[in-house]
């Protein structure tokens, strides 16, 4: 019976989804700018390349959901930070970033510009770019930004996650410099210098403005949303979405419900006693743990699904592109893209089950009205420009 009811659900998901949504999907380029990757697997063991029951993100699943290529994140968290051990981690993470990928060479390839990305996707394989959320090194020490960028990485936050580092301030904790002090003036002039995209999700309003106006490459909002839809310190304001586009920028939207639902994020912040990006409790804790004390300590919160919200309470898939639109009102259709955040955390619109639900949103947007050219820019077109910019300069 059980088996039954799966096989009805899932055949009711995939009815929701025309055949021209599904071509269209399948031609265009699918390049999500924030997938969750590599945490899992350091915890609790496992391969990409192994369809796993829970979760929101496996190679088989991303393969059905259309992707073509994808910011291929790891996670330093913010347990890892007190104790100074937040380089030691990103090492740990890319180190298991590169074994997995190598191990899965046939399915998926390491790309450093946006011609591997190409390149990489004629050959029917997902193209990974390698970028960090958390914290590089909390001093936004330029020397360890270059072993990672020889390592491969070629995308990383300058917030440390919700935690301050001490060269730029965060959405979400006490500001420190109003922005960026003079060693992250340094680390985002080495970015451009490297050809790294600078990610300024997590980062303050005067982080993100004072970012925007230095650096000499478009900068990246990876997975965020609009503060007109949700006032929060994780949205972005319609003033500094106009800055980002005016120097070329992209912002990627997060397919989560609290983002852009605020009857969402009040039932979660209300049923977790405090709002989502709340770290205080970590900062508080002053027991001095060794790494692999941390890692148990961590280990439980992988795979970041979200929260079992009300299904009523969900936005459709429909409803989630409202936030989109307004975007594409503000701005234009050139520098909107998709940024799931899948396995970090979001609860996904109404329906949708994981990263293989893609498709329902190509649906959505022919629902909506939105022309080939519209969709295919959304879906991985525009962050492929721009990441293009950034990576292949002449």
């Amino acid at each position: 019976m059980r088996w039954m009811m799966a096989v009805v659900a899932a055949g009711t998901l995939c009815a929701q989804v025309s055949d021209k949504a599904r071509n269209l999907h399948d031609r265009a380029l699918v390049f999500d700018g924030h997938v969750h990757v590599i945490d899992r697997q350091l915890y609790h063991g496992g391969d990409i390349g192994e369809r796993v029951s829970d979760g929101q993100f496996d190679l088989p699943r991303a393969k059905e959901g259309g992707v073509g290529a994808m910011f291929f994140s790891v996670f330093v968290t913010e347990e890892y930070y007190p104790q100074r051990l937040e380089t030691k981690q990103t090492l740990r993470l890319v180190d298991l970033a590169l074994t997995q990928l190598e191990k899965n060479r046939d399915k998926i390839e390491l790309a450093r510009n946006a011609s591997d990305i190409e390149r990489i996707h004629r050959t029917g394989k997902i193209a990974a770019v390698l970028d960090l959320e958390g914290g590089f090194d909390l001093d936004g020490d330029l020397g360890v930004l270059r072993v990672l960028y020889r390592l491969g990485l070629r995308s990383a936050q300058l917030s440390a996650h919700n935690w301050a580092n001490h060269f730029a301030d965060s959405c979400c904790s006490p500001p420190k410099f109003h922005g960026l002090n003079d060693r992250g003036r340094a680390v985002v002039r080495e970015m451009n210098r490297l050809g790294m995209v600078i990610n300024i999700s997590h980062a303050s309003d005067e982080t993100i403005q004072q970012t925007i106006d230095l650096s000499t490459d478009p900068v990246v909002a990876t997975h965020h949303g609009l503060r007109s839809f949700n006032n929060i310190p994780r949205t972005m304001p319609d003033d500094l979405l106009r800055k980002l586009v005016a120097k070329g920028g992209v912002i990627g939207f997060q397919i989560g419900n609290d983002f852009h639902n605020v009857k969402a994020f009040e039932w979660r912040t209300k049923h977790a006693g405090k709002p989502f990006w709340d770290t205080s409790e970590i900062a508080r804790s002053a027991t001095p743990m060794t790494i692999e004390e941390i890692d148990r300590k961590v280990a439980p919160q992988f795979p970041m699904v979200g929260v079992n919200l009300p299904e009523e309470i969900k936005l459709t898939p429909k409803e989630w592109l409202n936030v989109v639109e307004r975007a594409i009102q503000l701005v234009g259709e050139d520098y909107v893209a998709l940024g799931t955040d899948f396995d970090g955390g979001p609860t996904p619109p109404r329906g949708m089950r994981d990263i293989r639900d893609l498709p329902m949103l190509t649906q959505a947007m022919l629902d909506r009205g939105w022309s080939e050219e519209r969709i295919k820019k959304f879906l991985g077109g525009n962050l492929l420009r721009v990441f293009r910019k950034i990576t292949e300069k002449k």
